[in-house]
């Protein structure tokens, strides 16, 4: 929407005065310059505010000497199998003897 030229504003201004008077105009005129300025002043913050939170966050700090990594356990070698071992779990277990 284009803002209006120098003759519109002149005819905004004439309808402003026939409408509220020319004791009243410059206490409208003031209390839209105060709106004017608190929505300019709430919209820079809003602005800052998201700035901030959108900001990227600091690098942690790196420490000087870092822990020493325990190996992954090892599992034992298989040992030489056992009798107990190669046989089948039926003839593993010792029958009690009557």
């Amino acid at each position: 929407m284009p803002l209006p030229s120098g003759f519109e504003w002149i005819v905004i201004l004439v309808i402003a005065l026939l409408i509220l008077g020319p004791g009243k105009l410059p206490d409208v005129a003031s209390a839209v310059g105060k709106s004017i300025r608190e929505f300019r002043k709430a919209s820079a913050d809003v602005q800052e505010s998201v700035k901030v939170d959108t900001s990227p966050l600091p690098p942690a700090p790196v420490p000087n000497q870092l822990s020493p990594v325990a190996p992954p356990p090892v599992e034992p070698a298989p040992t030489e199998p056992s009798a107990a071992a190669s046989q089948p779990a039926s003839q593993a277990t010792t029958e009690p003897q009557h």
